[in-house]
C-alpha cells in the first residue's frame, strides 16, 4: 500500500455531555454574604464548570462569587433524617438569640 491508499485517521468523539460529571453551583450575590444553591450543570472539569457556571447562572451580573462544587462530593441528610437530625437542639434553648444582646458595631447578624 502506498502512502496514499491508507484509510484516513479517526478522531475520536468527545465524551457525551451525560457522561461528565454533575456539578452544584452556588452564587454570592452583590449584596449578600453568604453563597446559595442555584442550580447544577455538567462539565468535564472544574474550570469548564466555572465557566459554564458563569455563562449560565450570572448573565444579569448577579453575583460577586462563584462556587462550584462536584456533585458526588456533596454528602446530604435526608428529610426523614430530621427527628434524629434536629430535634435534640430544641432542648439547647440557650443557641435562640433571645439570650444575647447584640452591640450595635455588630453588623450582618
Amino acid at each position: 500500500m502506498s502512502g496514499n491508499d491508507l484509510p484516513a485517521p479517526q478522531e475520536s468523539a468527545p465524551a457525551p455531555v451525560d457522561d461528565w460529571p454533575l456539578w452544584e453551583v452556588f452564587i454570592r450575590s452583590q449584596h449578600g454574604l453568604a453563597h446559595k444553591h442555584v442550580g447544577s450543570l455538567h462539565a468535564a472539569d472544574a474550570a469548564m464548570a466555572l465557566a459554564n457556571a458563569r455563562d449560565v447562572y450570572t448573565r444579569r451580573n448577579e453575583g460577586v462569587s462563584l462556587w462550584v462544587v462536584p456533585s458526588a462530593q456533596i454528602t446530604a441528610s435526608s428529610p426523614d433524617d430530621k427527628e434524629p437530625l434536629f430535634e435534640p437542639a430544641k432542648d439547647k434553648i440557650f443557641r435562640h438569640p433571645g439570650f444575647y444582646k447584640v452591640p450595635p458595631e455588630v453588623k450582618n447578624l
